[in-house]
């Protein structure tokens, strides 16, 4: 299976080590990225991408300027981006259905570059580190240097989060404070096992989020229950490398899904969307939704 690298077709790796080793300059590229200091990214401007979502838009967007995700461990942030018209997709992958994923990543970014007369896609993975399950090497390999550092023989990513800018291609690392809108309602539709999907209508500049359903949590009192050692022993991927707040959020999405078990009923009334927009100060509006 050939792939585009550096410009020339080449056939695909065996490893990413084997991908690294064949194209030298990706691991400069690589080290670059790991020496940056964290950026805090504030709300204005930004499309916050959690686990399992995707958003895709273009430089033209008089909205959003920035694309972001963070708090990914075995997760991998990968950024598309067609050099032609700059067209950018950033999704947050946990290699749930990749062989499903890929297909989506790629066909979302073809809608924006169907027109365009040259240019070619460029792949930006960020994430895994050597973990004791060998989930995030499984997953490198499923979708494409490790990032990974070793402290008391423990093992943790170097970079947990990027941001990308539409405008100028730039990629940094960025952690978020702002992961709206509906953050809980979004963590809780994947803590529930929903599948990769598009978040962002680009022609319309608006947030789309839902409808929505689930069934209830297996066993949600029972975890409520638990304290935080054996939340994170049991809930995370790599309970070793979590981000200090993984144990609130996780009980938080909890407390989310008990609450509403159904949420058809109580989150989209009629059925219905709810839908964003960025207002004059950069920030997520709520909008009407389509017939309300």
């Amino acid at each position: 299976m050939p792939l585009l690298v550096e410009g020339r077709r080449v056939r695909l790796p065996q490893s990413a080590g084997d991908l690294v080793r064949a194209h030298p300059p990706l691991e400069e590229r690589a080290r670059l990225l790991r020496g940056q200091c964290v950026q805090q990214v504030g709300p204005q401007g930004l499309l916050y991408v959690q686990q399992r979502e995707l958003a895709v838009t273009s430089p033209k967007d008089g909205s959003i300027s920035i694309l972001g995700s963070d708090d990914a461990t075995t997760c991998h942030i990968v950024v598309l981006r067609h050099t032609g018209n700059g067209a950018t997709c950033l999704t947050h992958c946990d290699g749930t259905d990749t062989k499903a994923e890929v297909p989506l990543i790629m066909n979302s970014i073809k809608s924006f570059s169907d027109h365009a007369q040259c240019g070619r896609l460029e792949v930006h993975l960020v994430g895994g580190f050597s973990d004791d399950r060998q989930l995030s090497q499984k997953l490198t390999h499923q979708l494409l240097k490790l990032n990974d550092r070793e402290e008391n023989e423990n093992h943790f990513p170097i970079i947990y989060g990027i941001a990308v800018n539409i405008k100028t291609a730039e990629i940094y690392r960025a952690s978020f404070q702002d992961r709206g809108p509906e953050e809980q309602l979004r963590a809780a539709r994947t803590l529930a096992g929903g599948p990769m999907i598009s978040i962002y209508d680009a022609e319309t500049e608006q947030l789309r989020i839902g409808p929505y359903s689930w069934t209830p949590f297996p066993h949600v009192d029972f975890w409520l229950q638990q304290d935080d050692k054996q939340i994170l022993e049991n809930l995370s991927t790599s309970p070793l490398a979590e981000p200090p707040h993984f144990v609130e959020h996780i009980r938080s999405t909890l407390m989310f899904l008990k609450k509403h078990p159904s949420p058809a009923n109580t989150l989209f009334p009629g059925n219905k969307a709810l839908l964003y927009k960025k207002n004059e100060d950069g920030l997520w509006e709520k909008i009407s939704s389509p017939g309300s």
